[in-house]
């Protein structure tokens, strides 16, 4: 088992600032998870939206505790993403995440600057620059019910780096189209630099998502090294099968190793350890293409909120 991905699992039964950071911690050292001191290290939670409740964004607390940890380790933090709608900053405001960093002075950013990026599969996307220049990442997301993708976690999180509208864009020029808005979500993770993983479980959102989902408690936070492993346990744990979930399936199809269950090792708990069957996953699934007037409508959106 030496040669496995380690996937580190642990029970937290709430947000409580003190048992937050405990679970973190022991997550993250017990995967393995060290970056150099000195390095410069994006933390990319998600922040959808100023969502009342904030149940569509990752908790700040889990957010908090990835920080304490890296800071712990002599690394340069910063926060970021690309929020659907308002600046990182807003969204943080409103679900209490700027509060939660305030006494770390951890920088909150927007991920823009898009820089044009050549993905394998013929598509350019716009990454964003602050993305791509960082040491590394840190995958923060929290566990959702999404009815284009059913679920989400690490690797659909990494999205959230390309910049602005240009994700609607992606939805409405590759939605639909065989596999490719699947294959682009892949591409573009791998285009980052080296990007670990770690999963807000205490309070996923089931029934429907991205947003407007229900809170659904499961106690638990995850981490690994490798982003795809970490999704690959979170889908075990809620006992989804590789066809039920189209980025799985488009991962196993590519052969990547942390897609598969036998390449895993779980140094704590097992996914077979955590009582998931609470969650409740959307039916079908709605397609992945934007309408061109969702795609203005949007982008009139985006513009409005950074006017306010």
């Amino acid at each position: 088992m030496s040669d496995c991905l380690s996937v580190a699992l642990a029970r937290c039964h709430d947000y409580l600032p003190e048992a937050v950071e405990q679970a973190v911690h022991m997550v993250l050292d017990a995967c393995g998870y060290r970056p150099a001191a000195g390095s410069r290290v994006l933390v990319k939670p998600n922040l959808l939206k100023a969502e009342p409740g904030g149940l569509c964004c990752t908790h700040p607390q889990v957010v908090r505790a990835a920080c304490t940890y890296l800071m712990d380790c002599g690394c340069r933090v910063t926060v970021g993403d690309s929020p659907a709608f308002g600046s990182a900053a807003k969204v943080a405001q409103a679900i209490g995440l700027a509060e939660a960093l305030a006494p770390l002075g951890v920088p909150i950013i927007t991920l823009d600057v898009p820089v044009n990026v050549q993905l394998p599969f013929g598509m350019t996307v716009g990454i964003s620059r602050h993305a791509l220049e960082t040491d590394a990442l840190l995958s923060v997301p929290r566990i959702k019910a999404h009815t284009q993708m059913r679920v989400t976690c690490a690797v659909k999180n990494m999205f959230g780096c390309v910049a602005g509208v240009r994700k609607a864009l992606a939805h409405t020029v590759h939605g639909d189209k065989g596999n490719a808005f699947r294959a682009m979500l892949v591409e573009v993770a791998a285009a980052l630099p080296q990007t670990a993983a770690l999963v807000d479980g205490i309070v996923a959102m089931d029934r429907i998502g991205p947003s407007g989902g229900d809170a659904c408690t499961l106690g638990v936070v995850g981490a690994s090294r490798e982003a795809v492993a970490l999704d690959s346990a979170v889908y075990t744990m809620l006992g989804a099968k590789p066809a039920m979930i189209p980025l799985w399936g488009e991962l196993q199809s590519r052969g990547t190793v942390g897609a598969f269950a036998e390449n895993l090792s779980f140094p704590l708990l097992s996914p077979a350890d955590i009582d998931a069957t609470t969650f409740r996953f959307p039916g079908s699934l709605t397609p992945e293409t934007f309408h061109p007037l969702r795609l203005l409508r949007s982008a009139v959106k985006r513009w409005w909120m950074a006017r306010r």
